[in-house]
């Protein structure tokens, strides 16, 4: 699916671009333990961007798969919820906002499996 392409694509460029950000712009600015916690983010980004332009090109392969939409689209969710909670926390040091990144982490969890449950029946 062409729109997991260009998500994934926009997302590898976002985490690359906030991982420079991190390491030149904010290394002086936040403390090391919030430094981490960004690079986990940027981490997390990258591997699920990758994640979306694969299932990008597979859904190619496996036409009007429900699951391969799905897993793309929590992927995404995943990215936003679980990254951006990591990059506001970072910046704010609102602890509260460690409570939505496991949410994000679930949907990571139930995209890899629906990628996993569709490659099975389809492939």
């Amino acid at each position: 699916m062409k729109a997991f392409i260009i998500i994934g694509a926009i997302n590898a460029f976002l985490a690359v671009a906030l991982g420079a950000f991190g390491a030149h712009g904010l290394e002086d600015k936040l403390e090391p333990k919030y430094l981490d916690i960004w690079k986990t983010g940027v981490t997390y980004q990258m591997f699920h961007a990758l994640g979306l332009l694969a299932i990008g090109i597979i859904a190619g392969n496996i036409q009007g798969s429900s699951l391969m939409s799905w897993s793309g689209w929590l992927m995404f969710i995943g990215i936003i919820l679980f990254s951006g909670s990591l990059y506001v926390l970072s910046l704010t040091k609102i602890s509260i906002l460690g409570a939505i990144t496991p949410i994000g982490g679930v949907a990571f969890l139930v995209a890899w499996v629906l990628l996993v449950v569709a490659a099975i029946k389809h492939l």
